[in-house]
């Protein structure tokens, strides 16, 4: 949770998270199935507070600070987490267990203290901060890289700078080319009939007009396989209609950024496959825990 929290997408939290983990489940007997759901569960709970992509994709769409769209995620976020560990700890002897060869052995000697490494996440989180508190506007595109120079100087490594740099690129890079796609997917939508359908069976249900924002993020994360790609989808193409259903820019920026996580795990996307191949879990085994129980705790941050 703290890793997202912090802007760190979900399976890179998992995945730099999961030697830590499964050195855990091994030594206290717990299996695959308990320790990946806790870490996703973890991972979305962050995910639906912190500065990330999705979350300044639905800020744009509605207009609204992101900081305001962060601060509207914590609650949600820690019942989900809540949630999340009461589930996993039933799991604890359901699925395939930790083999020895699979613990990774971790060198901490040259990793950094808490108190130089969290500087950068606060930095960054304290630039975000000037817009609602003292109106400054500092567009996140400079205040996460800034956080991250004045994080790798406090730290002393200035001079990996470029190597850091880097790395983050490289992983930016999927999410940049993804996020162009996510233009003419929008496109495609508005000019579609889903978005009438669903306003459609919302109406027939008799449910209030709110929920179309969850559902909306929920079902365009379903199409992508993609929070980041779910929530642009849905900002950008049922924005205007919320607005004019009465729902507030904020409640309906959040709604649509906490729906998005439900449904972006499944097969046809990254997210599946890169955490479960964190801990060395076959397919088969993946999709039991999609169908079982990480649903669920996908589901508990968007009813908060």
């Amino acid at each position: 949770m703290i890793l997202t929290a912090v802007g760190v997408f979900v399976d890179v939290a998992v995945i730099t998270v999961s030697p830590i983990a499964l050195a855990i489940a091994r030594r206290a007997d717990i299996s695959k199935t308990a320790i990946l759901l806790a870490m996703v569960g973890g991972g979305k709970a962050g995910n639906v507070m912190s500065p990330n992509p999705n979350a300044i994709a639905a800020a744009d769409a509605f207009n609204v600070p992101l900081t305001s769209v962060m601060a509207a995620g914590v609650i949600p976020g820690l019942c989900g987490m809540i949630f999340a560990y009461f589930l996993a700890k039933k799991l604890i002897n359901k699925g395939s267990k930790v083999s020895e060869n699979e613990v990774v052995s971790v060198d901490h000697s040259t990793l950094p203290k808490f108190g130089a490494a969290i500087v950068a996440p606060l930095v960054a989180i304290a630039l975000l901060a000037l817009r609602p508190i003292a109106g400054i506007n500092v567009d996140p595109l400079i205040a996460l890289p800034l956080g991250g120079l004045m994080g790798a100087l406090v730290m002393g490594r200035f001079t990996d700078t470029n190597r850091f740099a880097v790395s983050g690129l490289s992983r930016m890079a999927p999410v940049a080319v993804m996020l162009l796609g996510t233009g003419t997917l929008a496109g495609i939508i508005a000019n579609s009939g889903l978005k009438d359908g669903l306003i459609d069976v919302l109406a027939a249900s008799g449910l209030p007009s709110f929920v179309l924002a969850p559902v909306s993020g929920a079902m365009m994360a379903l199409a992508t396989a993609s929070t980041t790609a779910g929530t642009a989808v849905a900002s950008n193409v049922f924005a205007s209609t919320i607005l004019e259903l009465g729902v507030p820019a904020l409640a309906g920026a959040a709604m649509i950024h906490s729906g998005a996580t439900v449904l972006d795990h499944m097969p046809h996307g990254s997210f599946f496959h890169a955490t479960g191949g964190a801990v060395h879990m076959n397919i088969r085994e993946r999709l039991k825990l999609i169908l079982m129980s990480q649903r669920l705790v996908s589901l508990s941050p968007s009813f908060q």
